[in-house]
């Protein structure tokens, strides 16, 4: 088996109709499918049985977040790679061939992240370096929004990166996240201390620890919406979510002191979530 792809969904049945039918149209390699519904209520686990029986389902009775959803299916998984992909991305023609060709050919590699384009075919930013203390206080503190020059946040988001070509880098985003199986045999699964958000870089942090290489490779195209899942949670939740898995990555990898200091600003975060919360309800009431 070349190749074992893992989708989590939440509450994106028709999105997930669209990832799954782009995936089924894949050539070139041999692979498996597992679904984790992370207890939708939307139909989406009865679609995938009535509509792609030959996927794997694993139907939770509850949100068991983003990491240990993954890991149920990882667990069962016999593929040589394991590529986590997001609900809400559709599959350019010949991705996965193309995928797992480069990695057999770069060996060194680890993880590798395609690039990724949104809807209008431009672009998707989806390198980021390693978070720091001062680049995450800022963006809790939104002032990414206001300041989005401040080198550390232009260093955080890789302002400087050349999509154009292959390289190394610190992390890829989770939408299209291919993982080496003897990657996963070293380091082990997803934290689960994670619910949702910085599980990748977490597992991008441990694998470069164990000397594996991250990398970032244009040989293939994934279309990624964006936020579908979590965009339906009202602003302050996320908040809170970010937050703690925020202030878990800190804990693990910088120790107390940043962690202490990220809890200190906790609060602040959240009011100015509720701010921005109140704001876009008010503006989505009006939009006519």
């Amino acid at each position: 088996m070349d190749l074992s792809i893992v989708i989590v969904n939440w509450k994106v049945k028709d999105l997930l109709r669209q990832c799954l039918a782009s995936v089924y149209r894949q050539q070139g390699v041999s692979f498996e499918v597992f679904v984790v519904d992370n207890d939708s209520r939307d139909g989406s686990a009865e679609m995938v049985r009535e509509e792609f029986p030959q996927a794997t389902l694993i139907a939770n009775d509850r949100n068991l977040g983003f990491a240990a959803a993954n890991n149920q299916a990882l667990r069962q998984s016999r593929g040589d790679f394991a590529l986590l992909l997001n609900p809400d991305t559709d599959c350019g023609d010949g991705m996965f061939a193309q995928m797992v060709a480069w990695m057999r050919q770069n060996p060194h590699a680890g993880i590798m992240g395609p690039r990724v384009r949104n809807v209008d075919g431009t672009v998707q930013h989806s390198v980021r370096r390693l978070p720091t203390l001062l680049s995450q206080s800022l963006i809790i503190l939104k002032l990414h929004h206001v300041f989005p020059r401040l080198p550390a946040l232009r260093r955080y988001f890789a302002a400087d990166f050349d999509y154009a070509k292959a390289a190394p880098v610190d992390q890829v985003i989770g939408a299209a996240f291919l993982i080496r199986r003897s990657l996963l045999d070293a380091v082990g699964m997803l934290d689960e201390r994670y619910f949702i958000w910085f599980e990748e870089a977490d597992y991008c942090k441990r694998a470069k620890d164990a000397g594996f290489q991250v990398w970032y490779a244009p040989v293939a195209d994934v279309v990624h919406r964006g936020g579908e899942s979590f965009g339906q949670v009202f602003s302050p939740v996320k908040q809170r979510y970010f937050d703690a898995s925020l202030r878990t990555y800190f804990r693990i990898h910088h120790g107390m002191p940043s962690y202490l200091i990220l809890t200190a600003l906790h609060p602040l975060a959240m009011a100015l979530a509720w701010v921005v919360g109140s704001l876009k309800a008010k503006r989505k009431k009006y939009d006519y």
